[in-house]
């Protein structure tokens, strides 16, 4: 039986993957078979989606010719070797950020992409929140004028997630804030600049309060309680400067621990232009362009549909997938601009390794 192109299966169940699979059933596709490595993980989630079947194998799943398409929700270090396995097998593949731990494993999954002839689509999803979406609409009328800078920001007072399982383990995860919330803004940074190139990065990492382990006070452990046997071997703040071609500036702050009162900084992203300028919260339901009128400072407020903002942003991503799927609409978020974004966290850490600015390999 061909795929009829609604079908799709999903490969990892963890929290995400239950996200993924409510937006995609949303968005009238059908699960029609789910793995993990965990089986009581795959079966929690079968039984919560008409239709799934719960697969032995990853194989097993990618041999159904009926699906479509599958969705990628696992560990970092998997993203890679499960992208291209799909690729070869003949499927679609909407894949968690980040694309791979390097730029050079985004090159494996590309090449798989082009000779399958199949798409990759990066789940960048916070592109589809509202006021991130106005803002480039506004962008795209000229209304900021030339952008000149930019401040993407994500803050946590107490938020290692899941401290002692893959997510504070190098080789698992790749790394830590940069490469977990930092992939989000510096990809919606680039994304509403028009993807520019980067040219040089000049980061440094700190990792003062997960490796403490045993002596972490945490508020929140979405990913799971502390596993003090486990490894924390990943930065949980990162700071960079990007130079981009054309003159635009973009600094990134990221962290999940810091000893800063909650809501001093706030998440999001400054856009600073010549003829306007605005803070992005990345959940806001409303946006003020700070611009001129009548030579006098002047502040407006564009109108905008933003009830659940999150919630609107999964199910644009969902929809956009389907809509590949179905008509061959090109991806909201391309492989090539998912390595992009990698080879930009590749040259943070590099820099802050080697103690001063690099050159960001294209």
């Amino acid at each position: 039986m061909k795929s009829n192109g609604s079908n799709i299966g999903i490969i990892g169940c963890g929290s995400i993957g239950h996200v993924h699979a409510r937006h995609a059933v949303q968005a009238g596709l059908n699960v029609a078979a789910v793995w993990d490595i965990l089986p009581h993980a795959a079966a929690t989630l079968a039984g919560e989606v008409p239709n799934a079947q719960v697969m032995p194998s990853v194989e097993a799943l990618l041999a159904q010719r009926d699906i479509a398409g599958v969705i990628i929700a696992v560990p970092n270090a998997l993203h890679m070797p499960l992208a291209v396995q799909s690729l070869q097998a003949g499927k679609h593949v909407l894949l968690e950020k980040p694309m791979a731990l390097s730029a050079g494993q985004c090159d494996e999954i590309i090449c798989a992409s082009d000779k399958a002839n199949k798409q990759v689509q990066m789940g960048f999803v916070c592109r589809q929140l509202p006021a991130v979406a106005t803002a480039k609409k506004l962008l795209n009328t000229g209304a900021f004028g030339s952008l000149y800078h930019i401040k993407a920001s994500t803050y946590r007072r107490r938020g290692v997630p899941g401290l002692g399982g893959w997510f504070t383990n190098k080789a698992h995860s790749g790394g830590g804030p940069l490469i977990d919330l930092g992939v989000h803004i510096i990809d919606a940074s680039l994304w509403l600049a028009g993807f520019p190139k980067v040219l040089r990065a000049s980061g440094a990492i700190y990792a003062n309060f997960g490796c403490q382990m045993q002596n972490y006070t945490h508020v929140s452990m979405w990913a799971g309680p502390p596993k003090f046997n486990g490894v924390c071997d990943v930065e949980d703040h990162a700071t960079a400067l990007l130079r981009c071609e054309g003159g635009l500036t973009i600094e990134v702050n990221t962290t999940w621990a810091m000893n800063v009162q909650d809501g001093i900084m706030p998440d999001g992203l400054i856009l600073m232009g010549q003829k306007a300028g605005c803070h992005i919260g990345l959940q806001a339901k409303s946006l003020t362009l700070a611009t001129e009128s009548h030579a006098m400072p002047a502040d407006l407020e564009p109108h905008f549909c933003a009830e659940d903002p999150l919630k609107q942003a999964w199910n644009a991503q969902a929809a956009a997938f389907a809509s590949l799927l179905q008509q061959g609409t090109m991806p909201i978020a391309t492989a090539r601009e998912g390595r992009q974004v990698q080879s930009v966290i590749d040259a943070i850490y590099a820099s802050a390794k080697l103690g001063h600015e690099v050159d960001v390999h294209a």
